[in-house]
């Protein structure tokens, strides 16, 4: 059982959700909210994630994310180190990755609010960012939870963008999918038996103990 890739790949599924949280908020709430020429188009981009190879995903944001391009060079001048091949590449790539992940059932958790719910909370003086904090978000917090999990657990077992942009370096990007790929590679099928048993419980028990706080809340609120 490789435990340091199992570690690293928790700490990149944290830092997943602790970055995309508050993006899957407002962006959700934006979307939701709003309609606009070219709403269509940003659905669109948001969704692409989906769609495209992994392979051809990495493939853009090894280009990206390289010592020759922009956003490499100033990572490079800033922080003395290249982006690609590391932790910091592998935490940027798969927020990108994640996002449809994210957004979408945060969107469909704000576009259940009841359009007269937002009404009277302005009508009563409150302010969009705390009829946002004290009325919308509990409302839409079982689709904000929903995107969150479901994030921490495709981070888990992501590999195609994780062996594009970060490789597999030992302590580094070497995430537990691509440990468990290394040791069919070497024929120790025990061993990737294992790890894999170990993602497939995770997973499982995260996303059992979602709908359990998910039907909870919902309780609450009825």
């Amino acid at each position: 059982m490789d435990w340091t890739a199992l570690w690293l790949s928790l700490r990149l599924a944290g830092w997943t959700v602790a970055i995309l949280l508050p993006i899957s908020i407002v962006m959700g709430r934006f979307l939701a909210t709003r309609a606009f020429r070219g709403k269509g188009l940003v659905e669109a981009l948001v969704m692409l994630p989906l769609v495209l190879p992994p392979t051809v995903l990495g493939f853009y944001m090894l280009v990206s994310f390289g010592r020759n391009s922009p956003i490499g060079q100033w990572w490079h001048a800033a922080f003395g180190s290249q982006l690609v091949f590391s932790f910091e590449g592998l935490v940027l790539a798969s927020v990108i990755f994640n996002l449809p992940f994210a957004i979408l059932p945060a969107q469909r958790g704000f576009e259940a609010i009841s359009t007269d719910i937002r009404d009277a909370a302005r009508c009563c003086g409150m302010s969009p960012l705390r009829s946002l904090w004290r009325i919308e978000l509990p409302l839409a917090w079982p689709g904000v939870l929903t995107a969150m999990v479901l994030t921490f657990a495709h981070t888990l077992g992501e590999f195609g963008i994780v062996l594009m942009v970060g490789g597999s370096i030992p302590g580094e990007t070497r995430t537990i999918a691509i440990a468990i790929y290394d040791r069919v590679q070497a024929f120790d099928d025990q061993s990737a038996a294992l790890m894999s048993a170990v993602l497939v419980a995770i997973s499982l028990v995260t996303i059992a103990l979602t709908f359990a706080l998910s039907a909870r809340l919902g309780r609450r609120l009825t």
